[in-house]
């Protein structure tokens, strides 16, 4: 006799066929210890965006094979997740799936059974709670409490469980009273496929800001070595023009080369060489027009001279009649100190 298939199997077959059909990114999540309060939540926070899909495995791969996938990628994408979820998408690529649905991780207090994912540790330090019974209660579960100035001090800093143990359900209970919810929940992803490529969760676990970094140093590099090696592009043309249009004008001043660009640079640069040459010479063999320059030059150094020494002068008389007030005020207190 052939058992009877549950209609609602087919059904589910047949929904979950219809999205293994869809365009966009398929993504296996594990749900297991997810509180159907949380699990409810952290749905809404990704509506618009994903479709969560709740299933059994063996009518996931039902569906699989009837949507023409391949059976083996199912399978790595099941790999790990007690209690999947299908996720699908169509508009959010493999890492942004990734990236929404570590948003969904947080912690809840560990019951009876659990195993530690990690070493637990509480820290030393004063803790909220006032003087009674609970400084028993802590010290029942290994955590060492006293009572300081009228509060409940964890006396040293200690590994309460160690990872993989289990965790007592007392212990669990001061735990979650210290605030330490050591049980991670969320929809924790397996696996994304993503137009034919299937990509694991831990390689989508990137540094996006070390990554953003490494692009930008990158950039800036090869930047630099284009305009080194004059490699014209439409973002190192302007670049390499503006560099180009510097060494021409200067090869043009040092050349001599007169025109509309170097002209009154050259000009300049000649005047100062003038100058610096007649100062040498003796006032004998200059004409009155080089010795009218050679005077207005001096005065504009003189005064430049003079406002840079006067602050200083200024400081230093004021530095004085300090000086001069405090010995007045030392002569006065001595005085008052004779006739005391």
């Amino acid at each position: 006799m052939i058992p009877k298939v549950a209609s609602w199997k087919k059904g589910r077959v047949s929904e979950l066929s219809e999205i293994f059909a869809r365009e966009g990114s398929f993504a296996i999540v594990d749900v297991s210890g997810v509180p159907a309060s949380n699990m409810i939540a952290m749905r809404n926070s990704l509506r618009g965006r994903m479709t969560l899909t709740m299933a059994k495995k063996s009518l996931m791969r039902l569906a699989w094979i009837e949507a023409g996938k391949e059976a083996e990628e199912l399978e790595t994408l099941l790999m790990g997740a007690d209690q999947p979820c299908v996720v699908h998408s169509k508009e959010m690529n493999a890492f942004e799936i990734f990236n929404e649905l570590e948003k969904t991780r947080q912690g809840r207090p560990a019951k009876e059974g659990d195993k530690a994912p990690a070493d637990i540790v509480v820290e030393e330090g004063p803790t909220q709670f006032g003087p009674g019974p609970i400084v028993g209660e802590f010290n029942a579960v290994g955590i060492p409490a006293k009572i300081d100035k009228g509060k409940v001090v964890i006396q040293k800093t200690t590994t309460v469980v160690n990872q993989g143990e289990d965790i007592s359900a007392d212990l669990g209970i001061m735990l979650s009273k210290l605030e330490i919810n050591p049980i991670e929940i969320g929809l924790i992803l397996t696996g994304v496929i993503e137009n034919g490529f299937l990509f694991r969760s831990s390689e989508l676990d990137l540094d996006l800001d070390g990554f953003r970094d490494e692009l930008v140093t990158a950039a800036s590099r090869t930047y630099n070595l284009a305009c080194n090696i004059s490699w014209f592009s439409p973002v190192t043309t302007p670049a390499l023009i503006s560099k180009a249009s510097n060494e021409a004008l200067s090869v043009a001043i040092e050349a001599g080369v007169v025109n509309d660009k170097t002209a009154s640079i050259i000009l300049s640069k000649a005047f100062s060489q003038a100058l610096s040459l007649t100062g040498k010479l003796d006032s004998s063999a200059l004409d009155e027009e080089l010795i009218a320059v050679l005077g207005a030059a001096s005065q504009t150094a003189e005064v430049v001279s003079s406002e840079t020494t006067a602050p200083d002068e200024e400081a230093a008389g004021e530095s004085s009649e300090e000086e001069e007030e405090e010995e007045e005020e030392a002569e006065f207190g001595g005085l008052g100190d004779l006739f005391g």
